[in-house]
């Protein structure tokens, strides 16, 4: 077995457009045991370019000496809140810390300037979660309260051991029984935030 190297963090903005394909090559592998992965021709590619391209979303590769083993991003969208979107690894190297990695890099960046809340959607398309196939109307905030995996593998599990806390539900905006699960996580203490915690 390889000895493990550490891992370099570099701007996606800084990317060959060899490591870009990769970039889109590590985003279809890592999705696609989703309904809603990246399968159709280009597909991947094209989400690649349209947030390289997007003057309001910064991103950063995760670099095994020169290949890149997965990914993350925020989209500016609040003066002091980013969205976390996407964050990937290559299936061959997931459990082994890539994606902490990226997470507490991209939460340092977004702490040095100055956002106070980092957010993000993770859908239950395919049954992660014991909201998979129920309609979770009229009790939608007993159900965001009561929000457990199904099983190994939903990235919902991996962002709350990082902190990140149900904040509501989507309900069946991925199709019926098929919710977009929101979470985020506060980077800044009370006293950061100019407010007092009761």
């Amino acid at each position: 077995m390889r000895s493990a190297m550490p891992l370099a963090l570099r701007d996606v903005a800084a990317l060959t457009q060899s490591q870009r394909a990769a970039a889109a090559r590590v985003l279809r592998d890592a999705l696609a045991h989703l309904p809603s992965g990246f399968r159709g021709p280009d597909e991947a590619e094209a989400e690649v370019d349209a947030l390289c391209n997007d003057p309001q979303w910064l991103g950063f590769a995760a670099m095994d000496q020169e290949q890149l083993v997965g990914w993350i991003g925020a989209l500016r969208t609040y003066s002091h809140g980013w969205e976390l979107h996407p964050l990937v690894v290559d299936p061959g190297r997931q459990r082994r810390g890539v994606g902490s990695a990226l997470l507490a890099h991209l939460e340092a960046r977004a702490r040095a300037e100055g956002v106070i809340t980092l957010y993000l959607g993770t859908d239950d398309d395919y049954g992660g979660t014991n909201l998979f196939g129920r309609d979770l109307f009229p009790n939608l905030l007993g159900h965001a309260a009561a929000v457990e995996p199904a099983g190994p593998g939903h990235a919902f599990t991996f962002y709350r051991r990082h902190g990140y806390q149900v904040v509501g539900l989507l309900p069946d905006v991925n199709g019926p029984g098929r919710p977009d699960i929101l979470m985020a996580k506060r980077l800044a203490d009370g006293e950061t935030t100019g407010r007092r915690r009761p």
